[in-house]
């Protein structure tokens, strides 16, 4: 049985992720913030599947040693890491914004998924058959920004080159990485888009927004590739978005 380690699976991507490998026969560690939350992600399994629910703040180097070392002592590996929690800043210009909201977002998107890769890097290079996959949930604002957004943009853009790290680094021990840019997901954090988002002329318009199952299924998809296959860079979006020919 392959493992996998999610986080952010409490809801949205990372809830629809954790339900998608848990059907496909992996071994599920939910790890967010809120352990209530990830309990109900494990609930919607119907008993069905292996799972450890390890309750973890990813900005925390040493709640993040301790999930991966929960992960290790119960199902003695970690094929997958998704690397899925994510957290957004206020749409405010930059000058407007305040700076406990840059560090914020700094911490989570892009510390957390550092630590959240250490450790798997290192769990990945010592266990036997050594290797596996890191994948990142990365952003359609990693390649084109919306406005008054610059700090959620300039995390993406380095989750862009930690993707890029990993693929080097990794290559001697088998370690690939991926990075999948989601567009409008219906989650909590895109709700305005349903009554109206931002466009970059100043005004608001609705866009439209897709099941983050669809985000899931193409998760699975690049973890289930055989060895001597990878997908580095691929982009999930809502039909009909105003993403081409924006920016």
């Amino acid at each position: 049985m392959k493992v996998v380690i999610i986080t952010g699976a409490g809801s949205g991507i990372g809830r629809a992720t954790a339900l998608a490998f848990s059907a496909a026969g992996y071994a599920v560690v939910v790890a967010g913030r809120r352990e209530d939350a990830l309990r109900e992600t494990i609930d919607l399994a119907g008993g069905q599947g292996e799972w450890l629910c390890v309750p973890t703040d990813i900005t925390d180097e040493v709640a993040v040693a301790a999930l991966f070392e929960a992960a290790v002592d119960r199902f003695g590996r970690v094929d997958v890491l998704f690397n899925n929690a994510g957290l957004n800043a206020p749409i405010l210009p930059l000058e407007d914004t305040p700076v406990a909201d840059l560090r914020a977002v700094i911490e989570v998107n892009v510390i957390g998924t550092l630590l959240c890769a250490r450790e798997a890097m290192r769990v990945m290079k010592a266990q036997t058959p050594q290797g596996g996959r890191i994948i990142i949930n990365g952003s359609i604002s990693a390649q084109r920004p919306r406005p008054h957004s610059a700090a959620y943009v300039a995390a993406k853009h380095a989750l862009t080159g930690l993707t890029q790290s990993i693929l080097l680094d990794g290559r001697a021990f088998g370690i690939t990485a991926g990075q999948v840019d989601v567009g409008n997901v219906v989650s909590d954090m895109s709700g305005h888009m349903h009554t109206g988002a931002l466009q970059a002329d100043g005004q608001l318009r609705q866009e439209p927004r897709m099941d983050p199952a669809n985000v899931a299924k193409t998760v699975l998809y690049m973890a289930e590739l055989p060895a001597e296959a990878n997908i580095p860079f691929v982009t999930v979006m809502a039909s009909g978005m105003p993403f081409f020919g924006r920016g």
